[in-house]
């Protein structure tokens, strides 16, 4: 029986250790499986780094990867969720020529009803940011490719689960 592929966020927490991030993609690159978004930050634990990984494959094969990723040294624990387990956002940023957002009045429109925010403005160009499900901005970036979009970038998923995770106790028994 096949099981039907669905978007995972994968959660490690790691020391913070130079190659870590090139033998964790190489885990996903010997399976050929792509990564959907990938994000590294501090955690809320200090000293331990945080991946936020989003993948679309099977219960079974993020089982396995999890697996992988924990044989890591480095790697403190590995967590996969779902997306109905977790609160998560992208953010985005586009760059847009300054005449348009004082000529064009639908682009006035388009930031408000969006829940945009103007970062910069100057003469040559503007600054927009966004925050969101993934799905509101492609829908903000169609809208405004229209006007001409002189550049654009998108972050990967950052996350945090519903329920609690136990990373915090775990790490301060190995303290004490």
């Amino acid at each position: 029986m096949e099981t039907e592929k669905q978007l995972y966020t994968i959660s490690i927490y790691t020391e913070n250790n130079i190659g870590l991030l090139n033998r964790i993609s190489a885990i996903f690159q010997r399976r050929h499986l792509n990564i959907e978004s990938l994000n590294i930050s501090a955690s809320e634990i200090e000293a331990v780094s945080r991946f936020t990984i989003l993948v679309n494959m099977t219960e079974e094969s993020v089982k396995k990867i999890i697996g992988q990723i924990e044989k890591q040294v480095e790697v403190i624990k590995a967590y996969f969720h779902t997306d109905e387990d977790t609160i998560y956002q992208e953010s985005c940023l586009f760059k847009i020529k300054s005449d348009l957002l004082f000529e064009e009045r639908q682009i006035q429109n388009i930031i408000k009803e969006s829940n945009a925010r103007i970062v910069t403005v100057n003469k040559e160009f503007f600054v927009l940011e966004k925050s969101g499900r993934r799905s509101e901005l492609e829908i903000l970036h169609r809208e405004l490719n229209v006007f001409g979009v002189m550049q654009f970038v998108r972050s990967g998923r950052i996350a945090i689960t519903k329920d609690k995770l136990k990373i915090t106790e775990m790490l301060n028994a190995f303290k004490n």
